[in-house]
């Protein structure tokens, strides 16, 4: 038997920056969901990606002296890199500029475009370039600034193509309003008065002003405005209109998009009437959650009050910060960060609750027994609380992943962490440890506890996928223990299970001292990014650390720029010819693009002298001429003091 389909998606994010911890939300919340889907066997598509279309990349690509698609490939690496980091299991990755999305998108504004839904007209009004969003004049905030960002806005006027969204106002009001498709229903009601009720303006769908989109395939001066071209990802990512994948009709309608509430408008009344215009079935639920604030403000590089999650990553784990946001966010409301409010979690949580747990329970166990338990117990009325609690927990969690509210499944599941720790006060083992006649009796309790921290950690494992694993280790949990099935059932574990003292999973923090450095960190850190986006440069990550003799391999001497000329089958290379002391060379170098010939003769230079030769483009190249990256992406040739003679060795 087939195992029932269950697809999930985040918005694709849009690579204006580095991901920050209120990025992460949504994609480690999908991810615990995915994963815990697939535990209960269902067949799980999990999909994220990059939304790198418009004008705010084509500007900053500019700025930086890179092409757009240089410029997300970079930001695109930052973000897979963070994923890893946080162990994020998609099953796939889409980008706007993959060549299938982009076949996809240019189908849809054609099927659309066909059927009479998009036609051509001329657009005026206010443009929110970081948003990519144009607004009327009453959606304007109370300063006359963009509703979303509260940044402002520009008078645009251009011919372009729209969707006519108005024909279906009712049905998307009954949407919202009559069915579940919105989490939390609550927010209907916002966008059923500010946005239906008034009635929907027809929304513009391409550009004539930028280039850096999807081409409109019979008007190649438009490019494909961001929301059409984004919003197709949930399906194109799926094969639908192209031949990259085939699985639009065993996945298609998506069970779960989740997003953040700023976007929630448009996946609210655009998406669904684009659905309804091509006659596709609707996703079965919209899940919209809050922000993570920093001190009531949402979280923005402009306000300086970014948390950077490799920092806080490398320092607690990454299963810390995951159990950390789902934990502290309830779905459809804001949650406030502070290191205070994480190191608190942390510590009443994980290292005072379920890793003293399994440390105290794993010593005992080897303590007393020397780590195998003996297969007679003895049962007493005491247990059957605990027994309880931990057989009817999966049943708890179950409903509350139905409901998407993570942070409620959370609570459950730390509800048997505490029982656990309490059952061990009510049976003080420390004392039936010190009576021979008492060991069948000690020997179930640690049975019981073991088996009570099995079945949290299978079902955490949704949650912390790397810490689990180290935790079925320490408890003797086979991998045939460790199923959703079993995480039901009570008496899994061996009879004679052997346990295997390991080090402690979640060690408590020295609060008072670990938020004054944390603060410290992020505080330069973002000084650092306010410099760096003040100064428009952003130094590039160290390289791995090397010794001191492997840098007196390095042989860098002055040369003295003899003659220059351009390379013949290249736009990007120079050939020069230096007096170096020994005798002259030919290098070849990467700097054409910023020096003409004339530029560098007679000029003195530091040269890699002892790199192997390399042919290119057909010339040799014996050397490397030393030059530092400039803020703009481009390159400065470091010219050293010129009265130092040819050849002198630079250390």
């Amino acid at each position: 038997m087939s195992k029932q389909p269950f697809y999930i998606t985040t918005p694709i994010y849009y690579p204006s920056g580095n991901p920050h911890i209120g990025t992460c939300y949504t994609t480690v919340a999908c991810d615990a969901i995915a994963r815990y889907k697939r535990m209960q066997g269902y067949d799980v598509i999990f999909l994220t990606g990059t939304d790198e279309h418009g004008l705010k990349i084509e500007q900053k690509a500019a700025e930086k002296g890179i092409t757009p698609k240089e410029y997300v490939d970079e930001i695109v690496a930052v973000f897979k890199k963070l994923w890893s980091f946080m162990n994020i299991s998609y099953d796939r990755y889409i980008r706007t500029t993959d060549d299938y999305h982009v076949e996809t998108v240019q189908k849809i504004f054609k099927a659309l475009y066909d059927k009479g839904y998009i036609y051509k007209g001329e657009y005026s009004g206010k443009y929110c370039t970081p948003c990519e969003s144009f607004w009327t004049e009453s959606q304007l905030d109370e300063n006359g600034c963009c509703p979303e960002c509260h940044r402002e806005v520009t008078q645009a006027k251009e011919e372009a193509y729209f969707f006519k969204i108005s024909p279906f106002a009712d049905r998307i009001e009954k949407l919202l309003t009559e069915t579940d498709y919105l989490i939390p229903s609550g927010r209907a009601t916002e966008l059923v008065n500010n946005f239906i009720r008034p009635g929907l303006e027809d929304v513009c769908v391409s550009r004539t002003t930028f280039k850096w989109g999807i081409p409109v395939t019979f008007d190649d001066k438009h490019v494909v405005y961001v929301w059409i071209d984004a919003l197709s990802n949930y399906i194109s990512a799926l094969g639908y209109l192209n031949d990259a994948y085939d699985d639009f009709e065993r996945f298609w309608p998506a069970n779960i998009h989740m997003v953040a509430k700023d976007i929630t408008r448009f996946h609210a009344i655009i998406w669904p009437a684009m659905l309804m215009a091509l006659d596709l079935p609707l996703p079965k639920h919209l899940v919209v959650h809050g922000w993570i604030s920093f001190n009531g403000q949402k979280m923005s590089k402009s306000m300086g009050n970014v948390v950077d999650p490799f920092v806080l990553g490398k320092r607690y784990g990454a299963d810390a910060i995951r159990y950390h946001i789902l934990r502290e966010m309830p779905l459809g409301a804001d949650s406030s960060f502070s290191n205070e409010i994480m190191i608190t979690r942390i510590n009443a949580d994980l290292a005072n609750g379920l890793g003293n747990l399994v440390s105290r329970t794993v010593a005992m166990a080897d303590k007393y027994f020397g780590g195998r338990l003996p297969v007679q117990r003895e049962k007493e009325d005491v247990d059957d609380s605990l027994i309880a609690e931990a057989e009817s927990l999966r049943g708890r969690v179950d409903e509350y992943i139905e409901k998407y509210q993570l942070n409620n499944a959370l609570a459950e599941i730390f509800k048997l962490v505490s029982r656990a720790n309490k059952y061990i006060d009510e049976t003080t083992p420390w004392i039936l440890g010190k009576d021979e006649s008492k060991k069948a009796r000690l020997a179930a309790v640690l049975y019981n506890l073991l088996e009570s921290i099995r079945i949290a950690s299978t079902l955490l494992s949704c949650f912390m996928p790397e810490t689990m694993p180290k935790v079925w280790e320490q408890i003797g949990a086979a991998e045939s223990d460790i199923t959703y099935e079993n995480a039901g059932k009570f008496g899994v574990l061996s009879a004679d299970v052997k346990v295997c003292k390991g080090e402690i999973i979640f060690p408590r923090i020295d609060v008072d001292k670990e938020i004054d450095e944390l603060n410290g960190i992020i505080g330069r850190n973002n000084e650092n990014a306010a410099d760096k986006a003040e100064s428009g440069f952003e130094p590039a990550p160290l390289e791995e650390q090397i010794a001191i003799d492997d840098f007196a391999k390095v042989d860098l001497r002055v040369a003295l720029v003899k003659s220059c000329e351009k390379v013949k089958r290249s736009k990007k290379l120079l050939c020069l010819q230096l007096d170096d002391g020994m005798g002259g060379r030919q290098v070849v170098s990467g700097i054409a693009q910023w020096y003409a010939p004339e530029d560098l003769v007679g000029k003195k230079v530091i040269v890699v002298a002892n790199l192997k030769p390399v042919t290119l483009c057909g010339v040799e190249s014996n050397g490397m001429i030393c030059a530092a990256d400039t803020a703009e992406g481009g390159a400065s040739v470091i010219f050293p003091d010129q009265s130092l003679p040819c050849g002198t060795k630079i250390r």
